[in-house]
């Protein structure tokens, strides 16, 4: 129960995310005719989920979390995540489709957001 206190706006976004990813929504009409929309959407959410992880990680484990800790969270965590919802589009739903390339989207995204965040604190010195 720990995490419910300790991860709010991550688990509240990762709630987002499911939704966003296992109902049956169509793209936007402006997002057809940007090239890549639908990758381009999946990097920012991905990204979003990262940074957000990230933070709270950061504040979770204060004063001085491990680079380590907090890069593996807020990669791991959010590519596992697009990981398995795109395996539930595949196979659990009529209406959506998994792509390999959806996946590096989201995989992407995570990595980009995690280093958003560990890059100033690596300069500045905010890791143990």
């Amino acid at each position: 129960m720990n995490y419910i206190k300790n991860y709010p706006l991550s688990l509240l976004l990762t709630v987002a995310v499911v939704a966003l990813s296992t109902l049956p929504i169509g793209a936007p009409e402006f997002a057809k005719d940007v090239p890549l929309a639908d990758k381009w959407t999946h990097m920012v959410m991905y990204l979003c989920v990262s940074v957000v992880v990230c933070f709270e990680y950061w504040r979770n484990h204060r004063p001085r979390p491990t680079a380590l800790g907090l890069f593996l969270w807020g990669c791991l965590y959010p590519a596992l995540l697009g990981g398995v919802l795109e395996l539930v589009q595949k196979y659990g739903t009529t209406y959506r489709s998994g792509e390999w390339l959806d996946f590096l989207a989201d995989s992407i995204g995570a990595v980009a957001g995690a280093l958003l965040f560990i890059l100033p604190a690596l300069r500045k010195g905010h890791f143990r």
